[in-house]
């Protein structure tokens, strides 16, 4: 089995939670295989990289998706395209609309490097936007309820017949993620 994790907005491969489930399908299930690319800042691009990239690994192996924030929206996306099971982590459920915020220069938090974020990359986001979930029980969707960056209601509405996992606390990035690692290899690879 091949575990895609898709990064978030301004973010890269070496997240927290990219690294961390590297580790946990290393140390535990040496048999899969776990990638996390570098994505583009633009999401057609991000989307179109993604895409060939799941197309080429179906022809030989089961693939299933990890997606933070910009990358939730982006999962489901894609899970909906290919009809994928899918982790979405605090997922951006309308990034078109909450984005605006960063209209101008923005820095990746991992890689220093610098981009202009621009309506050309809203309008991109716009193109992608799922309205219905045609497969909710192909969707696992962890929430915390102290997310500083996203409303975490917006997605337990959007969510709401897929599999939830809301906590009290925690934050954006969501704390203690390595302690559901087995739990999200358990539903990805049902």
């Amino acid at each position: 089995m091949l575990f895609i994790y898709i990064h978030g907005f301004n973010s890269s491969p070496e997240s927290f939670k990219a690294r961390c489930f590297s580790k946990f399908i290393t140390d535990n299930y040496p048999q899969d295989q776990f990638v996390a690319p570098t994505l583009s800042d633009f999401p057609e691009k991000a989307i179109k990289d993604l895409s060939l990239f799941i197309e080429q690994s179906l022809k030989s192996s089961k693939v299933v998706l990890l997606g933070s924030s910009l990358g939730g929206f982006y999962a489901t996306y894609l899970a909906q395209k290919y009809k994928l099971k899918a982790l979405l982590v605090n997922p951006a459920v309308i990034p078109h609309e909450l984005l605006h915020e960063y209209l101008g220069m923005n820095k990746n938090y991992h890689t220093g490097e610098e981009y202009e974020f621009t309506t050309e990359h809203i309008d991109q986001l716009k193109t992608i936007y799922i309205d219905h979930i045609n497969s909710p029980d192909n969707l696992m969707v962890m929430l915390q309820k102290d997310d500083e960056v996203l409303d975490y209601r917006l997605a337990e509405k959007k969510y709401s017949e897929s599999y939830l996992l809301i906590e009290s606390g925690g934050n954006h990035s969501f704390q203690n993620f390595e302690q559901h690692c087995e739990n999200i290899y358990n539903f990805l690879s049902s």
